[in-house]
């Protein structure tokens, strides 16, 4: 058995990912989605053409590569927005 030394350990590389981020983004060929929470600041950095109030609590509907699909003030709606188009949505965590 070999012992691990701190300095053993810190040679280690990470294993190769499963999946590359090109693969992931195709993962359910364009039919996945998640809902994200923002807040307005969030908001407005991912979608600037928006004016928005300050203090609100925003959900946004993503594609699986991370493009925004929709903005709304309730996760029913995004919820509503996903089905209609048809889209799964996946839980992120």
């Amino acid at each position: 058995m070999q012992k691990i030394t701190k300095k053993s350990a810190r040679r280690r590389t990470p294993a190769p990912p499963i999946m590359s981020m090109t693969d992931l983004a195709k993962l359910g060929g364009g039919k996945i989605a998640y809902i994200k929470a923002l807040n307005t600041d969030e908001a407005r950095e991912m979608f600037p053409a928006i004016e928005l109030p300050a203090g609100i609590d925003l959900f946004a509907l993503h594609a699986a590569d991370g493009t925004p699909i929709a903005l709304t003030d309730s996760r029913q709606a995004a919820v509503g927005h996903a089905m209609g188009d048809e889209l799964e949505i996946a839980s992120v965590h």
